[in-house]
């Protein structure tokens, strides 16, 4: 069975941020514990607010928690009640000093969890799933994202046998990095089980931020030489005035025909004699030896009682005895 990568931990570090912001060294086991509680007493607190994900970072002295939320204003409630509430409650909990910041989520149709919790709340109100499952893409798609897909699994319709679902349009590029993907999952208890529901959105290219310094600037720069570095004199390349000597100028001398400008003729070389090739040995051809002449069978001679036998013909074979059983030498006497 094939694996699917979860589109949000494949692209942490690259553009995505991680949820919890913190470093441990042996207590770490503690601190997991501890978000894992946070997050759901959060969820647990305020379900109907739209919680799309919670955001923890500690320092020395308190902890950071953001909430992510597309009704602020159930989170906060009259007066800011709700927030101290779950504020002390956390710190009773964790028993680490909590401060919380509650951040608006502006458009809810391109979250991908909140777009999830939407269709299985239709679910287990009776609403098809189909038209929940098609309303949810319009709805994604027109608030400006490039693709969407959507797979409810269970007993769909009330089916006795559990099938799957999908909606897509668009596109949606699982192995992209620079590809801004999100996903979420949520579920629908209903009187016939429970209906898992998925969500990928995919919400346009994000390349990752890179602090690069231009390279007009870098040119730009000023170099720092220390006073004490001087530069040292380049070698003089002038040569003293009697190291070079002047060139005496060409004369024209009358040379016979068939004479040299005293220059000797080159001496005449012999020829090298031409290397004789050594012969190639043949290999003697085998000798064919004569064949040996095979004596004709002189028929022999017919005994007493026999007919001749002509030559060429087989001599008749003698039947065969039988050799007869040896008798007893003596017989046992009679007592």
């Amino acid at each position: 069975m094939g694996h699917k990568t979860h589109p949000v931990g494949f692209r942490l570090g690259v553009i995505r941020p991680w949820q919890s912001v913190w470093y441990a060294g042996k207590g770490y086991r503690d601190l997991v514990q501890d978000d894992v509680k946070v997050r759901g007493l959060v969820r647990g607190k305020y379900g109907e607010g739209d919680v799309a994900r919670v955001e923890i970072e500690r320092n020395a002295n308190q902890v950071t928690v953001t909430i992510h939320t597309a009704k602020p204003g159930v989170v906060i409630g009259r007066g800011g009640q709700r927030v101290d509430e779950l504020r002390n409650l956390l710190e009773k909990e964790t028993g680490r000093r909590m401060r919380l910041n509650i951040q608006e989520i502006r458009q809810p149709e391109l979250d991908a969890y909140l777009v999830a919790r939407n269709i299985a709340d239709q679910l287990e109100r009776r609403v098809a799933y189909r038209r929940a499952m098609k309303q949810a893409v319009q709805r994604t798609l027109q608030s400006g994202a490039r693709g969407i897909r959507i797979r409810c699994a269970g007993r769909l319709g009330g089916s006795e046998m559990a099938r799957r679902e999908t909606e897509r349009q668009g596109r949606v590029p699982l192995h992209t990095l620079r590809a801004d993907v999100d996903f979420g999952r949520a579920e629908a208890t209903t009187t016939l089980g429970r209906i898992g529901v998925k969500v990928w959105i995919y919400r346009g290219d994000v390349l990752p931020e890179r602090a690069e310094r231009p390279a007009a600037e870098k040119a730009k720069a000023p170099v720092a030489v220390s006073v004490g570095e001087a530069a040292a004199p380049a070698p003089s390349l002038a040569l003293p005035v009697g190291a070079v000597s002047t060139p005496e100028p060409a004369r024209e001398v009358a040379v016979a025909p068939g004479e040299t400008a005293g220059v000797p003729p080159p001496a005449a070389t012999a020829p090298k004699p031409a290397r004789a090739r050594p012969a190639r040995p043949r290999s003697p051809r085998p000798k064919t030896e004569a064949k040996a002449e095979t004596p004709t069978e002189t028929p022999a001679a017919a005994g007493p009682g026999e007919a001749p036998v002509a030559a060429g013909e087989a001599k008749p074979r003698a039947p065969r005895r039988r050799p007869s059983r040896p008798k007893a030498a003596a017989e046992a006497a009679p007592a």
